[in-house]
């Protein structure tokens, strides 16, 4: 016998992807649709929408340090971590990092992405209730998604909700998760006010410092030094490697013991090919740079400040950055990517973010102010985006 429905329709092969062709149309209607964007080696614009906040990824000693490993070590790391893909650079790394911010020990991954993936799945579970602020990253959600654990997304930034779901958990583990700097508004968690809270209620606490790591704290040593909790028995912090450092991957740092955990436990670790060691080597490079230059992290925080205020003078509705990240609000998301379009036009490239890029649906244009952005270079861009503004842009 069989069966009849929707469910039971034998489609022909050229038909059983036509439903992607109705939600393309939605997003079009929508004003959702997104494109890759080729980028050239050199390019004329201002960039004010990359990661690059120290204007480490084109140093000479980062790129360098990059090239001689891909010749020393070859262009990848050949498997897994566990299996071939550790190397000297690899093990350097980990201490550095480790001995930079802090903790007792680090481990790298392939991105921030799988970093958080690995952190999140392996210090969770079954037994455990994940408490997140609701303005967290998506690699975060999606270890949460991945985890089996009572999952609540609380108020952004309110330790009172963060308490009270702690304090309502059906589980006997917790894990708090939260973004140290917030990659949209560019706004800081209270990260102090949240260990509190965890240590009230017996939980951890899990902090993505990829915004703040190199930008705030001692040196450039992040959000989570700067609020004493580096060292904490009870805190471990994921960072990118691909923002301040100016290369690619992403770590975890943290007890001892929890990084012996990831390293048996983590599946985002255990079965992905490693880092490659040029981009190990290229981290490693620029780490060493930001020791040897602690004032590159203030200057991103003083560019990111001159750009933010001038353009709320303007008339713009502009975050207030407590690191690198501003966002302007626009009043769609398609004059969000019109005005970023025509700033384009006009030499300052800028990020534009759209939902569900964006939680609370407000489209922006997102800008990253470097180390390396000069007055001249804020004056310039504060006057492309005004000029290239839509209607209904300014307050």
């Amino acid at each position: 016998m069989t069966s009849s429905g929707p469910a039971s329709q034998n489609l022909p092969p050229d038909q059983v992807f036509d439903w992607l062709d109705v939600e393309a149309e939605k997003r079009a209607e929508a004003g959702l649709v997104r494109k890759l964007r080729i980028r050239q080696a050199q390019e004329p614009e201002l960039d004010l929408a990359g990661n690059d906040y120290l204007g480490l990824a084109r140093d000479k000693r980062v790129a360098g340090a990059a090239a001689a490993a891909a010749l020393r070590w070859g262009a990848g790391a050949t498997g897994s971590r566990l299996v071939s893909g550790t190397t000297e650079v690899h093990a350097e790394l980990e201490h550095e990092l480790a001995r930079f911010c802090g903790t007792q020990a680090a481990l790298v991954f392939s991105s921030g992405f799988t970093a958080n993936l690995g952190a999140v799945t392996a210090l969770s579970g079954a037994d455990s209730a994940i408490v997140t602020d609701k303005y967290i990253h998506a690699s975060l959600i999606e270890g949460c998604r991945l985890s089996r654990s009572d999952i609540a997304a609380v108020a952004h930034s309110d330790p009172s909700a963060f308490k009270h779901a702690l304090a309502t958990r059906r589980k006997p583990r917790a894990l708090v998760v939260t973004d140290s700097v917030f990659s949209v508004d560019g706004d800081i968690a209270p990260l102090e006010r949240l260990a509190g809270v965890c240590r009230e209620h017996g939980a951890s606490l899990l902090v993505d410092d990829a915004h703040g790591f190199g930008v705030l704290g001692e040196g450039g040593r992040g959000a989570v030094h700067a609020a004493g909790l580096s060292g904490a028995p009870d805190v471990v912090t994921t960072i990118t490697l691909s923002k301040s450092l100016g290369a690619q991957g992403g770590a975890v740092l943290g007890p001892r013991r929890v990084i012996k955990h990831l390293v048996d436990t983590a599946r985002s670790f255990i079965f992905d090919t490693g880092l490659a060691p040029a981009s190990a080597a290229a981290a490693l490079a620029a780490l060493t740079a930001l020791k040897a230059e602690p004032e590159l992290a203030t200057k991103v925080t003083d560019a990111a400040g001159n750009l933010a205020m001038q353009l709320k003078s303007a008339g713009f509705r502009v975050s207030l950055p407590d690191a690198a990240v501003i966002s302007v609000q626009a009043p769609s998301p398609e004059s969000a990517v019109a005005w970023a379009a025509a700033c384009a036009d006009q030499g300052v490239r800028v990020g534009c973010f759209r939902p569900p890029s964006v939680p609370d649906g407000i489209s922006r244009l997102r800008l990253t102010a470097r180390a390396d952005l000069t007055e001249a270079d804020v004056d310039r861009a504060v006057g492309v985006i005004t000029a290239a503004a839509p209607p209904g842009a300014t307050s």
